[in-house]
């Protein structure tokens, strides 16, 4: 331990770091030294195997991703430390990766919630019309909020049943639109966004009272009053309505592939994220129809 005192030491003089940051150290590192014990190790003789088998060990032991992430990180400055301080040669914890912190599943809404979250707006008023067709709209295409305000009317194709949308890095794609949420932008545009566009001009779908732009802030204040209206949680965002299009899609067998060019993912990584549905749905299968479930 004379080394992670050293160390530490190092830390409290010369990186000037924080108490509570220290003791966090500290701790780390009193799980390396108890890996190099059950090892008849030391530290200055761990290799590059034995720290991923220590790492492996920290997952296996039931610790978060980011719990060994922060270890991992300790340790690689712990060794950075050992070779400017010519206790070792080289350092085999120089490329050591801690692994990967999945980001936390997606809220999603139930079917029932979705339904109850469109019958909110009032029809009968033109606001009420404006925000059904809005929220029809972002369920069926799964569109950002940045995308679905800034839609121009002539963007969309309610006839041959698609948008034009730009997305990040203003990249265009083709959405395909529902029957139920093209009948929706249809009567908006008949019924009350003329009611709304003070200009002939006006380009954007969807206007606000003023008949300008509708702002991303003022539709999600709008769809959080509704939330509360359906009884939803208090977190309803527009991205959970985007996060609901994906999953049920996936639930009911859609191609990951074909999501992720309607969400405009750039990297199919990151639709992965709704893999959870992919596994939930072999594991009912698996359990409906092998003979020995």
């Amino acid at each position: 331990m004379d080394l992670v005192d050293a160390y530490l030491n190092h830390l409290r003089v010369e990186r000037r770091v924080a108490d509570h940051t220290l003791t966090s150290y500290a701790h780390d590192l009193v799980l390396l030294d108890e890996f190099t014990v059950e090892r008849h190790a030391e530290v200055t003789s761990l290799e590059r195997p034995d720290l991923e088998a220590f790492v492996r060990g920290l997952m296996s032991g039931g610790r978060s991703p980011r719990s060994v992430a922060r270890v991992v990180a300790c340790v690689r400055g712990f060794y950075r430390f050992l070779v400017l301080d010519r206790r070792l040669t080289h350092n085999p914890a120089d490329d050591l990766r801690a692994p990967r912190s999945w980001p936390a599943l997606p809220t999603c809404l139930t079917l029932e919630e979705v339904d109850r979250l469109i019958a909110q707006p009032d029809v009968t008023t033109r606001l009420g019309l404006r925000d059904r067709a809005l929220i029809e709209l972002l369920y069926a295409t799964g569109l950002r909020v940045s995308e679905l305000v800034g839609l121009r009317a002539a963007d969309v194709n309610l006839d041959a049943g698609y948008l034009v949308c730009t997305g990040k890095g203003s990249k265009q794609r083709l959405v395909p639109i529902g029957d139920e949420a093209a009948a929706w932008v249809a009567r908006y545009q008949r019924e009350a966004r003329p009611l709304l566009v003070k200009k002939a001009s006006a380009a954007r779908l969807f206007v606000n009272t003023r008949g300008g732009p509708l702002s991303r802030v003022g539709f999600w204040k709008n769809l959080k009053r509704y939330g509360r209206q359906a009884g939803l949680p208090a977190g309803l965002s527009p991205h959970v309505l985007r996060h609901s299009f994906a999953t049920h899609l996936l639930d009911r067998g859609a191609d990951l592939r074909a999501i992720q060019m309607m969400l405009g993912h750039s990297d199919l990584s990151t639709t992965q994220i709704y893999t959870h549905v992919l596994e939930t749905r072999l594991r009912s299968v698996y359990e409906r129809f092998h003979p020995r479930p």
